[in-house]
């Protein structure tokens, strides 16, 4: 028997899936399809890919249904400039709030992504770890603004997160995997434990400018 999820469910195994590389960029998502490994109706499946639609992990238009965002330079760039700019500022201020308790759960974080990505990089295959591996970087990044004193910047944060995360996370990429991930994400904490804002705002540039497409790096953002 089909196991029946309910939309909450369908909603967050979608959004996974869609910044997972499950789908391919610009493929078609049809309700009459998806319904079947949801045990849902496609009424219900449409409901919650037009919510997907609102945080911009799905594309919708009239009499050509929903599809994935297609894989653009100009919207990698775009996506990347923003989270650059959000998560800078973000750490910034929960660098300043946070006090111990933060910087207590970015070490755990740090700790528990550190050991995935170790791990990654001696395997032969990455697709094995690959959820793991985008929950603990979620996990680490979140907790890197998550005493931002803007309700706004954290919630718009993981609007543009998952949306870049779409755009990088492909086969092509190496589901967006570098080996410089370890030694950047140190680099990070090690600057946030500092208490050191302008190193900090530049590890979170050097990290994630790489994928600036097209464009010359070694300049910071400019906070918002």
């Amino acid at each position: 028997m089909t196991r029946r999820f309910e939309t909450t469910d369908i909603y967050e195994d979608l959004r996974i899936k869609l910044t997972t590389a499950y789908f391919e960029p610009g493929s078609k998502l049809k309700p009459s399809e998806l319904q079947v490994r949801y045990g849902r109706s496609a009424n219900t499946v449409r409901e919650v890919l037009f919510r997907l639609s609102t945080v911009g992990l799905v594309l919708f238009e009239d009499q050509r249904g929903f599809r994935t965002p297609p894989s653009e330079t100009q919207r990698q760039n775009d996506l990347t400039s923003f989270r650059i700019t959000l998560e800078q500022e973000g750490a910034t201020q929960s660098m300043r709030n946070g006090g111990l308790e933060w910087e207590a759960r970015l070490t755990a974080a740090h700790h528990k992504l550190s050991h995935i990505e170790t791990r990654i990089a001696k395997a032969d295959d990455i697709t094995e770890a690959l959820n793991p591996w985008c929950a603990a970087e979620w996990g680490f990044h979140e907790t890197l603004v998550s005493a931002s004193d803007s309700p706004l910047l954290r919630s718009t944060f993981k609007a543009i997160y998952d949306q870049f995360r779409q755009q990088l996370v492909t086969k092509e990429r190496n589901y967006g995997y570098f080996s410089n991930n370890v030694a950047e994400h140190a680099r990070i904490v090690e600057c946030a434990l500092a208490a050191d804002a302008d190193d900090l705002r530049q590890a979170i540039y050097d990290h994630l400018s790489r994928n600036l497409l097209g464009r010359q790096a070694g300049v910071k953002s400019s906070a918002i």
